[in-house]
């Protein structure tokens, strides 16, 4: 699990990021903070993995404590200045969200914020492998699925497909976007529409992949991803 506090001196803004986070499994509320002493004090008193960052607060801006924190947790700044934008990827934030934001780009910020934490720690994400999953919006409904079931990924115009077992989920992202969601020891490129899961390979035959009943190209400049792994 993920906990969080919000940082924001509106009430609005609470009820909108907690209602946001309520509807996914894997964020555990610690409190809320209305400005940046409440929340120096409720990080002093709690474990904290995840922060949601407003700027213009009283007191103390919320860059200015965010600079005071010797070991920031994860930040995903929610704002309605843009401007601030290049100074909040300086200070190592993970995303940047401006007010108002959807749900939908509500979660590729939490996708974001799981792929760190997997990347961070690996030996819990071995420990915990099968529990891992990604939230994807497909035909305007919300689904989690588990990164031990995907196939491979396959890019078609301004969509890609997810292939699962026994299921095939249409999401409109770039396939770029998707992999930087994955674990990269777990999933590699095999051409500029397709990538894979390296668990679930059967054969490899000349210039394709054999996963299941499906037949995977491996395109020239990607060729070296597939020789890794005889190496």
């Amino acid at each position: 699990m993920i906990k969080y506090i919000i940082i924001d001196d509106e009430h609005i803004a609470h009820d909108i990021i907690k209602g946001y986070c309520d509807a996914l499994p894997n964020l555990s509320f610690v409190g809320h903070c209305y400005d940046a002493i409440e929340a120096m004090e409720c990080l002093r008193t709690n474990k904290v993995d995840l922060l949601f960052l407003d700027l213009n607060m009283p007191k103390l801006k919320g860059f200015d404590f965010l600079k005071a924190l010797q070991n920031p947790p994860n930040v995903i700044v929610t704002t309605a200045y843009q401007e601030h934008a290049l100074e909040g990827y300086e200070l190592n934030i993970v995303d940047y969200l401006l007010k108002p934001f959807s749900f939908e780009r509500f979660i590729k910020a939490i996708n974001k914020i799981e792929s760190k934490i997997q990347k961070s720690n690996p030996v819990v994400s071995t420990i915990k492998k099968e529990e891992q999953s990604i939230f994807l919006k497909s035909n305007k409904k919300l689904i989690q699925v588990k990164l031990d079931d995907i196939l491979f990924v396959e890019a078609i115009g301004n969509y890609v497909n997810i292939v699962v077992k026994n299921d095939k989920i249409q999401v409109r992202e770039k396939l770029s976007d998707i992999l930087h969601l994955l674990p990269e020891n777990d999933f590699f490129q095999t051409h500029k529409s397709f990538l894979i899961a390296k668990k679930h390979i059967n054969q490899i035959e000349g210039n394709r992949i054999l996963i299941n009943d499906f037949v995977i190209p491996i395109g020239k400049t990607y060729k070296m991803n597939v020789n890794k792994l005889v190496q």
